[in-house]
């Protein structure tokens, strides 16, 4: 049997950065993945570092993050692909550029003004080609958008360099809280734990259910196309108000097309399944805000696991039923850009039970009434 101060189920991005952050803190930290790290959509979402559009709740966690981002090479020895080109956001009439106007006030009002209202002339010195009928936006200047899969690479990497043992290929089929220890029966063994971090993404709600805690998480694919190359037009990543998208280019020319158009997930065999419908209506977005789009090349589309909760923002929090155990899951499709900031914020649970950021909406507690 395995022993370590904290055992990590799930070796995405929160749980390789909670990893890293509670080796930092001085704990010995075993990770369990039941394929490899970065297999799902830790590995293959959009790569977007947003501010922008974030729910409220999550607005100082990513405000924490994104300041993480910018020394991202301090923190894990690589710079992750990060580059702060800026991320706007197009509103496509008056009605939806009012919308951002409310929202901005309400976050100045918090305190953040991060959100930038832009007029008709500026967003197109933000994007040329942008189609005439766009009014504006919002634009949020220090974000930008990185590599997944090179991101949570990178944070296992330092993680490992730090003493934390990776265990893939290995499923935590049930954890179980004896004499004060946690052990995890999986398919390679026991694993032993004073603490215990569930943050095995998609697959979070079964390890949830074990202690006592259910909660109603729907995992889905969440899909994105490329294109063949073609030559640049846009340096910010874009999204659209009020129509889900994630539009980038990349240097080689080629372009990202995501924002949140959902396939079908199988937790058992995944497998994802696209809904070429769905994709469809991403690409003809793509198309009604740059009109040069609509001639574009799909290359290959592809989707990852992710789970959503029905209030579209995370759990981070202790459990509420079980000592010395935490949640970091539930990311719904706009976890990426607080890897950092979580696996800090559970390092910090862990360690000293309390975190400077405000963690209470995020609380497993919040689903006991429909267990």
């Amino acid at each position: 049997m395995a022993n370590a101060d904290v055992v990590v189920i799930g070796g995405g991005l929160h749980g390789c950065s909670a990893a890293l952050h509670l080796a930092r803190a001085g704990a010995s930290v075993i990770v369990l993945e039941k394929d490899h790290v970065a297999r799902h959509a830790s590995g293959v979402n959009a790569g977007g570092v947003r501010r922008l559009g974030r729910d409220f709740a999550e607005v100082p966690l990513s405000a924490a993050s994104l300041e993480l981002w910018h020394r991202i090479e301090e923190l894990v020895d690589d710079d992750c692909g990060f580059e702060a080109v800026g991320q706007v956001k197009v509103a496509e009439d008056d009605a939806a550029l009012a919308t951002m106007r409310a929202r901005s006030e309400r976050l100045r009002a918090m305190g953040f003004d991060h959100e930038e209202i832009i007029g008709r002339d500026e967003l197109r010195e933000w994007l040329p080609s942008v189609a005439p009928h766009c009014v504006g936006g919002v634009a949020c200047r220090r974000d930008g958008a990185a590599l997944p899969f090179r991101t949570t690479m990178a944070f296992k990497r330092k993680a490992q360099s730090l003493g934390v043992e990776f265990h893939e290929g290995t499923r935590a089929h049930s954890v179980e809280r004896r004499d004060g220890v946690w052990r995890v029966q999986s398919s390679d063994g026991v694993f032993a734990g004073a603490s215990l971090v569930n943050a095995a993404g998609a697959w979070a709600g079964e390890i949830a259910r074990q202690m006592g805690e259910p909660v109603p998480m729907e995992a889905t694919a969440l899909m994105l196309m490329i294109t063949a190359p073609a030559a640049p037009f846009v340096k910010p990543v874009v999204g659209v108000q009020g129509r889900p998208l994630s539009f980038k280019q990349y240097a080689n020319g080629t372009i990202m097309i995501g924002g949140g158009q959902r396939g079908r997930a199988d937790l058992e065999t995944n497998r994802t399944y696209l809904d070429y419908r769905r994709l469809a209506l991403n690409a003809q977005t793509a198309a009604d805000l740059f009109p040069r789009m609509a001639h574009a090349d799909i290359v290959r589309a592809w989707a990852g696991i992710e789970g959503m909760m029905p209030d579209g923002i995370p759990v981070i929090s202790a459990s509420g039923t079980q000592d010395r155990a935490w949640h970091a899951f539930g990311f719904s499709a706009h976890g990426f850009q607080l890897g950092p900031i979580v696996g800090s914020m559970v390092a910090d649970l862990v360690t000293h039970g309390t975190t400077a950021l405000p963690v209470a909406p995020f609380s497993i507690g919040r689903f006991a009434s429909r267990a």
